[in-house]
């Protein structure tokens, strides 16, 4: 079951609370009114703050101390990272003989793309799966790089008996948390170290990467690298003996997940998700019984290493310890009543006490006539969230809990107009939602086509890339329609992600790549098409950066044009695209004015809260916007495969959705 403390933490936060038998409440019309006025500065804090959890100086040098005791049982020097949830790096560790570069799995062709057989720091590797089992993970799930590897394969679940089945559902999550994102922030050595930090590689599909939880807190991960291979597993139906999975496991001892709430308690369409091929009983050593963190540095085991941009403990003297998640200092916070009326609401702060993305105005008033208002921000972000406390979660134990998501929206520049989330919504969700609300509006946008195909090419170094601008006439030439992309087809991000499979329909053996897609032939989580030429380019200079090669990768992942009307400040797919659902674009009328992203529970739940949200939005301000019409919504279009009609999907809500109801259909119709 989960910690004592963490149900206290859900009860604290208003995520727990019951139902008086109506699961959603029919919204308000007309604006709220204003909200109270702030505490006096000597009010009493929230509650949730007598629960914060965090990592202390000794628990990281515990971490890595078991760690390092298992790698040398096993004769497999290793790099060790440690995080704390918003993924501040606490501490790197490399072992006297370790690895000191990893090489990302090659693909299936005779020739590599986008970043197949690419070597990379084995610090950057350590930090991604560290990253990953933070970043994926929850007081109501716990989730590991090897959860992630089953989640974003072509297939699900992955396996040689599994072809012709469905692709992963967090398909493409991989490319999300990256260090070109403008969302997350960037590490200061003596300074605010709010987060969400970025993570170098992305998110981590190969095992070695867990959460680190305190009494059913979720306080950071551990990533391990040490074979010299960055892959993923293609096979769940058999066990591995993965030494890198091993040396991590170790280093959990004392600080593991709740068995409650691990992947393998945790069923999507049926298939149990996966935690841990390793167990207790593979472990070479003893943990508790680990050497002291004085007695490996500084000599023939290893020590700390310094990582630009990440760590410079080894230089400072030692490793950090972890921000506590909660308080203003980590960037996320509870809201105050000057912010949300509903005290259940949490924000993304700057850490000196202010709201990163207060709800706020459209910037695209050079190109659309009446932009989103903050009144109107404020709404859909305030009925999405209503939406969400009434869904039922798909992926959070015990069975019936509430969903737990962040929501973004944005203008049609791909501007953050706002961004909220639940108290207990994993952190990856964060900028994969910013990324859903871009990708849903971009590909809305009547200037989809002309930005892709101004687009330079990435660079072909290492690998040969196709060419962003290439992938406009694919996608014209599969739907067929001369005119895609040119704003007269309304896209959420599920209709963009059946394009991006590299078999459409998704799974199906024998059939053509999506246009968005490389063909299987070339496609990996490493080389996925579109959504990997755009960023592939800022991810190599991140990482010659970190070798000493040049200067960092902006905060921009894109080379789309700059918008002109923003004085070339931002272009509109700042932290790239997501291809997965759960983001609709929003309309006034039948004019494209934004795009609101949802991302932290099922594909299903995350469609419903972004949809209905809008829905309800329109409803309080009196029609004044709304979802797309249904006449130009994606799942209008058919194309024919093989002889046979395919229809694009456009949203998928679940069944019974929602905790205290029997409702159904609840999409149907809007």
């Amino acid at each position: 079951m989960i910690g004592a403390a963490a149900a206290a933490l859900l009860a604290a936060a208003g995520c727990s609370k019951g139902g008086d038998g109506e699961a959603l409440p029919a919204p308000a019309p007309g604006d709220p009114a204003p909200p109270p006025p702030p505490p006096p500065p000597d009010a009493a804090p929230p509650l949730f703050r007598a629960e914060l959890r965090g990592l202390a100086v000794a628990d990281v040098e515990r971490i890595i101390t078991q760690a390092v005791a298992e790698a040398g049982a096993r004769s497999a020097p290793a790099t060790i990272a440690v995080v704390d949830r918003m993924g501040n790096v606490l501490g790197v560790f490399a072992m006297t003989g370790a690895p000191t570069t990893t090489t990302v799995r090659e693909g299936p062709g005779a020739t590599d793309t986008i970043l197949q057989g690419v070597d990379v720091p084995s610090t950057l590797a350590a930090i991604s799966k560290a990253v990953t089992g933070a970043y994926l993970s929850s007081g109501g799930n716990a989730f590991s790089s090897r959860t992630a590897s089953q989640i974003v394969q072509e297939h699900f679940p992955p396996a040689p008996t599994t072809a012709g089945l469905e692709s992963g559902p967090l398909f493409g999550v991989q490319f999300s948390q990256l260090p070109c994102s403008d969302f997350n922030t960037r590490f200061v050595s003596a300074g605010s170290r709010i987060g969400p930090q970025r993570a170098p590689l992305g998110l981590a599909a190969d095992p070695g990467g867990f959460p680190l939880y305190k009494d059913g807190f979720v306080v950071g991960g551990v990533g391990v690298v040490s074979d010299g291979d960055y892959g993923f597993d293609p096979n769940t139906l058999d066990v591995d003996d993965d030494e890198e999975e091993a040396i991590a496991l170790a280093g959990t001892v004392g600080f593991g997940a709740p068995v409650d709430i691990r992947a393998n308690r945790i069923f999507v369409d049926g298939t149990a998700l996966r935690f841990s091929d390793a167990t207790a009983g593979d472990l070479l050593t003893d943990p508790g019984a680990a050497p002291s963190f004085a007695s490996i540095t500084g000599g023939a085991q290893g020590d700390l290493v310094d990582v630009t941009a990440y760590f410079d403990g080894a230089s400072m003297g030692g490793v950090f310890p972890g921000v506590m998640f909660g308080a203003e200092a980590s960037g996320i916070r509870q809201s105050t009543p000057a912010e949300y009326a509903n005290d259940d609401i949490f924000v993304l702060t700057d850490g000196a006490g202010a709201n990163r993305y207060p709800p706020a105005a459209g910037t695209d008033a050079a190109s659309v006539a009446s932009p989103l208002t903050a009144a109107e921000t404020r709404a859909i972000l305030e009925e999405s969230f209503a939406v969400m406390t009434a869904a039922r979660a798909q992926i959070r134990r015990p069975l019936n809990s509430r969903a737990q998501v962040t929501i973004s929206v944005v203008d049609t520049n791909g501007a953050i107009l706002g961004m909220v989330r639940g108290p207990d919504a994993p952190i990856f969700g964060a900028d994969v939602s910013l990324q859903k609300a871009r990708t849903a509006a971009f590909f809305s946008n009547e200037i989809a086509a002309a930005d892709l195909g101004a687009t330079p090419g990435p660079a072909d170094a290492p690998n040969p890339n196709k060419d962003v601008a290439s992938f406009v006439d694919d996608v014209r030439d599969f739907i067929p329609d001369p005119t895609a992309l040119t704003g007269t087809v309304a896209f959420s991000d599920r209709a963009g992600g059946n394009l991006s499979r590299p078999y459409f329909p998704d799974g199906e053996v024998g059939t053509a790549h999506g246009p968005l897609s490389l063909p299987i032939t070339q496609w990996s989580p490493f080389a996925t098409g579109l959504q990997a030429s755009l960023v592939v380019e800022n991810i190599l200079t991140h990482v010659f950066h970190v070798l000493g090669l040049g200067a960092d990768t902006p905060a921009r992942c894109t080379a789309l044009p700059d918008i002109a009307s923003l004085a070339g400040t931002q272009n509109r797919l700042q932290n790239g695209i997501q291809i997965f659902p759960g983001s609709v674009p929003i309309y006034r009328g039948s004019t494209l004015i934004g795009g609101i992203g949802v991302s932290g529970d099922g594909i299903d739940q995350d469609d419903m809260i972004s949809f209905l949200g809008v829905d309800r939005a329109g409803i309080r301000l009196g029609g004044a916007l709304n979802n797309a019409p249904t006449g130009i919504r994606a799942d209008r279009i058919v194309i024919s495969v093989n002889g046979n009609p395919v229809r694009l999907r456009y949203i998928n809500c679940p069944f019974s959705p929602f905790v205290d109801s029997n409702e159904q259909n609840v999409c149907q119709g809007k």
